[in-house]
């Protein structure tokens, strides 16, 4: 049983190890195994990073991310120049459909909007605009539009959990009903959780996935 002064320790511990995160600028706090984190970096992708970090330690059971991102005088950038940086990513990134993402721009906050049709293409849209210098955070409402029937998508979804090796099939249940899927059961830590939500997302016609799932390390 991990207590929360050793969590506390432990995802320390992992923000110090991380590279692409100054520790040094995040503070941690731990209550009956949800992380608080807090602080200011200069870069989204730090903040992100420092979340990860935190959601690999076992024994944590949630994450709350309240580090602000803000930018110094060497990654701020103006809104306009946010706006064709975002718009220059996402048409030469190649997960993304040609012309079917749109973004706006202000105060350095970048809200996506479209449609595509596969949840691959949204995750991809935000990812290509995450490490912008200068974004202070992304908004993703991109919606998705399934080619295809989603009649086996539960059938699709346990299936893929029986064939990870990172989830327990066994207590994850899987509700499904016109492409929004709800996952309930526990799971062994935030890393289970998070490819459980992967494994769900990649399957096909998939419009929406509520994870309900509890961490009981």
């Amino acid at each position: 049983m991990n207590t929360d002064r050793e969590l506390q320790e432990r995802i320390l511990s992992a923000l110090e190890f991380e590279p692409g995160v100054d520790a040094a600028q995040v503070g941690v706090s731990v209550r009956h195994g949800v992380a608080a984190l807090q602080g200011a970096v200069t870069t989204l992708s730090q903040k992100w990073m420092a979340e990860r970090a935190a959601q690999r330690v076992y024994g944590v059971r949630a994450v709350a991310n309240d580090i602000t991102v803000r930018p110094d005088h060497a990654t701020s950038r103006t809104d306009p120049a946010i706006a064709e940086a975002v718009a220059n990513a996402l048409a030469w990134n190649a997960s993304v459909p040609v012309n079917a993402v749109q973004a706006a721009v202000r105060d350095g906050w970048v809200t996506l909007t479209g449609i595509v049709p596969w949840p691959f293409q949204r995750t991809a849209a935000e990812r290509a605009v995450r490490y912008l210098y200068g974004v202070r955070g992304v908004s993703n409402a991109i919606m998705l539009k399934p080619p295809v029937s989603t009649t086996d998508i539960k059938a699709k979804i346990e299936n893929a959990f029986k064939r990870s090796a990172e989830v327990d099939a066994e207590h994850v249940q899987v509700e499904s009903h016109d492409g929004e899927v709800i996952l309930t059961g526990t799971v062994r830590s935030m890393a289970e959780r998070r490819e459980a939500e992967r494994a769900a997302w990649a399957a096909q016609g998939v419009t929406r996935v509520d994870d309900r799932l509890l961490v009981n390390p």
